[in-house]
């Protein structure tokens, strides 16, 4: 076969003579340096922790600086028009460098490679592999290939996700990955202290706007005894808090009597559709693992875990016995994020959300009954095809209502590969939702600074998690050393090997992507300005004794509140 139009040919290595697809994985060279960049949600960051600890495992070695690398690797999100820009622009660069070095390996992963396919390779002959996100198990044996053939790699889903519950589990091979799982504190956030662990994978709601039903596949439920044995493993090294992961998380079940092994090994269930009750999952009992069911294991069974947390959750199907476990399990963080997309039931069925108005202020009622001074936290999309100021005025009502600590604001922009791309008119003015964005996030930013407000004087617990973004601004060789700066949780923003960078772009990431306020310039000050949260998400910065910055990173420490911000707030580490 002649190769593929743009490509250079390589010389394939002579055959290693062993069967086993990890051996004929290892690198040709064993200082082959791999570039992992990733975008988008904490699924991603998961998938290239995951990535990382199986290619390194093979011989392979990472660094920061892209011109040094062998192998080049953008895990991709497709949910974000901005995020997936970035991608197109890195590859459009990478071509001339293709053109330098044709041994060169570029390897797309992730949602924008399941969804777009071959034709990324036709706009992008350069590209050496694609590796969807349901098959990055597989990338190994896709980078051997890619060096040995002037062939693209590919691994790719398709529409084989969602086969019978039987068949998908018998053929379910990324298990795997997450089960090869192992610990290195310089990947970890928070100085290893802090880690993912997925719970699900994939989602059945096909809200029109979103494409990770097609590009992840069906709900897919990890068996629980291989959770809690995850989470116990990773508090053994030293993890102190952990997020269960999952499109809607609170949709977990897992129904022993339908679980299927493989040489021994328990495989994910496929969920099932199901209509949820307000007071417990419908099959609770007997051979059933539900969610509620699984944080109390969790929670009971790996007593040193100091905090369990968990996103992100669909708002129908959220049973009070969920409620019920966080309010009775005191290291389960009170902080539930739960978006509502849009306050008007016209809208919310345009999008399919399969929900109304007055259910979710009813479930948001439910948390404050059960759960006194928990925080929430939610996304809302404005301008959707359809959206009138009727219908914007009715998210401005609801917003108010709710007091979310926090909401993520994004403009509806017209996403390949979902419902919406095909179905649904892109008729709202850029103007008018620029102009509704401002508005949120004008809102949103008073609510937060009020929630605030009532927090001074009060000592909180706060999870350090790293330097300011403040301070890493001033003292970028303490990052180096490891004083990573603070991004808030949820930005959509970019990573490179698990460092989070505050995206660039300004107005539509939510409260969270304004620049964090000024404070005075220390100089060689001997304060640190460290930041964390609380149990309820608050971002939280305190100064510290420049001495004991490293140590403090990953601890749970006192900080008592004296000042209120929009973004944060700032108290004094109490010793």
């Amino acid at each position: 076969m002649p190769p593929a139009m743009g490509r250079t040919p390589r010389l394939a290595h002579p055959p290693c003579g062993h069967a086993h697809p990890i051996i004929a994985a290892m690198p040709a060279d064993s200082a082959k340096l791999v570039y992992l960049e990733t975008f988008g949600c904490q699924m991603n960051e998961l998938d290239s922790e995951l990535v990382t600890t199986q290619l390194r495992a093979l011989g392979y070695r990472f660094t920061p600086d892209a011109e040094q690398a062998g192998v080049i690797l953008y895990n991709t999100c497709s949910v974000r028009e901005q995020a997936e820009q970035k991608v197109w622009s890195r590859l459009g660069i990478m071509r001339q460098r293709k053109a330098r070095q044709p041994d060169l390996l570029l390897g797309v992963l992730g949602c924008m490679a399941e969804r777009d396919g071959r034709d990324l390779l036709r706009k992008f002959p350069h590209v050496d592999l694609l590796c969807g996100p349901g098959e990055l198990d597989k990338l190994p044996l896709l980078l051997r290939n890619a060096s040995t053939t002037a062939e693209p790699a590919i691994a790719l889903q398709g529409n084989t996700s969602r086969r019978s519950a039987t068949l998908a589990a018998a053929e379910d091979s990324l298990e795997r990955l997450d089960l090869s799982r192992s610990f290195a504190p310089d990947d970890q956030r928070a100085a290893g202290r802090s880690s993912y662990v997925r719970i699900t994978r994939g989602c059945n709601k096909f809200c029109t706007y979103c494409v990770v039903p097609f590009t992840r596949g069906a709900e897919m439920h990890r068996p629980p005894d291989t959770i809690v044995d995850e989470c116990r493993m990773l508090v053994q090294r030293g993890v102190v808090e952990v997020t269960l992961l999952g499109q809607t998380v609170n949709h977990y079940r897992f129904e022993h009597d339908a679980a299927v092994s493989i040489d021994g090994v328990m495989q994910p269930q496929k969920g099932r559709s199901f209509t949820g009750g307000h007071e417990r999952d419908p099959v609770t009992g007997g051979r059933v693992t539900t969610f509620a069911d699984l944080l109390r294991r969790i929670h009971d069974e790996v007593p040193a875990l100091r905090r369990l947390r968990f996103v992100t959750s669909y708002p129908r199907d959220f049973g009070d016995d969920v409620l019920e476990v966080i309010r009775d399990c005191p290291r389960l963080c009170r902080y539930i994020h739960v978006p509502v997309q849009s306050g008007s039931n016209r809208i919310l069925e345009a999008m399919n959300r399969g929900y109304t108005v007055e259910e979710y202020r009813d479930f948001i009622e439910r948390i404050r009954a059960h759960l006194p001074g928990a925080m929430i936290a939610s996304d809302v999309i404005v301008g959707f095809p359809g959206e009138t100021e009727e219908d914007f005025e009715a998210t401005v009502d609801l917003m108010r209502w709710a007091r979310f600590k926090n909401c993520f604001v994004f403009k509806y922009s017209r996403r390949p590969g979902t419902p919406a791309y095909d179905r649904l008119p892109d008729d709202v003015p850029d103007e008018a939702k620029r102009r509704r964005n401002n508005a949120l996030l004008a809102l949103q930013g008073a609510i937060s600074r009020a929630i605030h407000v009532e927090h001074i004087g009060r000592t909180v617990e706060v999870f350090v998690e790293g330097m300011s973004t403040v301070q890493n601004r001033r003292e970028p060789v303490l990052a180096g050393e490891g004083l990573r700066p603070r991004i808030a949780a949820g930005v959509t923003g970019l990573t490179i090997n698990g460092l989070s960078l505050l995206a660039d772009e300004e107005g539509d990431c939510g409260t969270a992507c304004a620049a964090a306020v000024a404070a005075p310039e220390w100089g060689e000050s001997a304060i640190v300005q460290l930041s964390g949260r609380t149990e309820g998400d608050l971002i939280t910065v305190f100064d510290a004794p420049r001495e004991r910055a490293q140590s403090l990173v990953g601890a749970i420490v006192a900080v008592r509140i004296d000042e209120a911000r929009t973004l944060t707030l700032k108290g004094t580490l109490l010793e």
